[in-house]
């Protein structure tokens, strides 16, 4: 465990982004193994099954993910003030309020599974299909919150390297089940539905046995598991707006993904494609954004506010460095990684997707600086502005489903994202330099950063 409020800021920011990067890859590996064994054992119509389904389940379980995010950052600012007693009763909130919220969850979704696929429009001839998986994935939704749960928490203390190990075990575990249940078992796209839930439930158990075995102080006591309502306000209070930040984003993208389907079968594929070579391009931002989530409300909390610029300008610059890496793999070898992805040499789908990377990529600055502003912001406490950024980019996203779709075709939705982008980062700019208290705690004249 490292803390974060002490040391140069580039280094410390960059050394626990790292293996955050790294992890999020191995977790990206998850859905990329099965959409390069679905579509080259199965076909074109199983790929676009699962492009189908992704934002979907990128709803509900990164609304999860989102709380148990929030409920970190709460942890962190205890472990910040050096206050154990805090950092396990904050631990024992986030399994109370993190079971019982997937619990929930996953009731609603079995019941409205069906509805959100017929709302999307999506295609009879993949329905079945996208049918089967995602409600395998979202029945056991619980198993992603867990791991995301146990992840946050050593996080939040400063280890990011651990549940990195854990991911890279349990996606070799991932792909080695894709085969068994697809190739092997003829298990079709229900096998790699399968294989993602198993997986997942075993990289947390291994982070159980590991805070078990070499960080017994973080589990809670028992007496800890009585939380206050004050205690579950805070986690709630920061849980939640992270998650509708999430959420709100993915409502955006499902709204899109219905104009999407209503391209057809190819478009979908090709779509499917690019976004998940777009996930893996933008993994350094996420990773960069929690960093700075973390290392923001651990200084908070040991009152040294006047480290939190450095760090902010510090991720945005590493930010803009893997930008220029992005921008670089988007225009040289955008159509072979498509041709490897979605198992197909079909021209309209490699030129589409090449296409939308090709549009996309070169706006990735833009987007490092919003992910660091807006994870940033909500690590000093500040939740409305990042949440008013998530409904600019939602109702961006549903004017190009409904105005600039039908009128630009699949190009309407190459420029959606670049332009909400842009919108979002100037609302976060602003919301940071017109917070007079907040520049007066990070902006103190010449205070020397502590660097020891």
């Amino acid at each position: 465990m490292k803390e974060l409020t002490r040391g140069n800021p580039f280094k410390i920011i960059l050394a626990f982004a790292l293996p955050i990067i790294a992890g999020n890859l191995f977790q990206q590996m998850y859905n990329m193994v099965d959409s390069i064994i679905v579509g080259r054992a199965i076909g074109v119509e199983a790929f676009a099954s699962l492009g189908s389904t992704s934002y979907v389940s990128n709803l509900l379980i990164g609304f999860m993910s989102g709380l148990t995010n929030g409920f970190s950052i709460v942890t962190a600012r205890h472990f910040g003030a050096g206050d154990r007693e805090k950092v396990r009763r904050s631990v024992a909130g986030t399994i109370i309020l993190g079971l019982s919220v997937s619990a929930i969850f996953t009731v609603l979704s079995m019941f409205l599974l069906k509805y959100f696929l017929r709302l999307l429009d999506t295609p009879d001839e993949i329905f079945d299909m996208a049918y089967g998986y995602i409600r395998i994935i979202l029945m056991f939704m619980t198993t992603a919150m867990l791991y995301n749960m146990a992840a946050g928490v050593l996080r939040a203390v400063g280890d990011s390297l651990t549940p990195l190990i854990f991911l890279i075990i349990s996606s070799f575990v991932n792909i080695g089940l894709d085969l068994l249940f697809i190739v092997k078992f003829n298990m079709g796209i229900n096998g790699a539905a399968y294989a993602t839930i198993i997986s997942q439930t075993f990289s947390f158990i291994l982070c159980c046995v590991y805070i078990l075995i070499r960080f017994p102080y973080l589990i809670p006591k028992k007496e800890e598991f009585r939380i206050t309502l004050h205690e579950v306000g805070q986690l709630m209070s920061m849980g939640l707006s992270f998650a509708l930040m999430f959420s709100i984003v993915e409502i955006g993208s499902l709204v899109l993904q219905r104009a999407i389907n209503g391209f057809g079968t190819d478009t979908i594929a090709a779509h499917t494609a690019a976004r998940k070579i777009s996930s893996i391009l933008m993994l350094p931002y996420s990773a960069l954004g929690s960093a700075c989530a973390t290392y923001c409300s651990q200084n908070l909390g040991a009152n040294k506010p006047h480290r939190v610029f450095p760090g902010i300008r510090s991720a945005i610059l590493i930010s803009w460095i893997w930008s220029a890496v992005a921008i670089l793999i988007g225009y040289t070898a955008s159509g072979f990684i498509v041709e490897l992805i979605a198992g197909t040499e079909n021209p309209y789908i490699v030129d589409t997707a090449s296409k939308y990377l090709r549009v996309n990529t070169p706006f990735y600055f833009v987007l490092g600086v919003l992910i660091v502003m807006r994870s940033s912001l909500q690590g000093l406490g500040r939740k409305t502005i990042p949440v008013a950024s998530s409904i600019i980019e939602m109702i961006g996203k549903a004017v190009v489903a409904f105005v600039l779709a039908p009128m630009l075709g699949y190009f309407g939705v190459m420029i959606s994202e670049p332009s909400v982008w842009i919108l979002m980062t100037i609302l976060l700019v602003l919301g940071y330099v017109t917070d007079k208290e907040l520049m007066e705690k990070t902006f103190p004249k010449r205070k020397k950063i502590d660097n020891t």
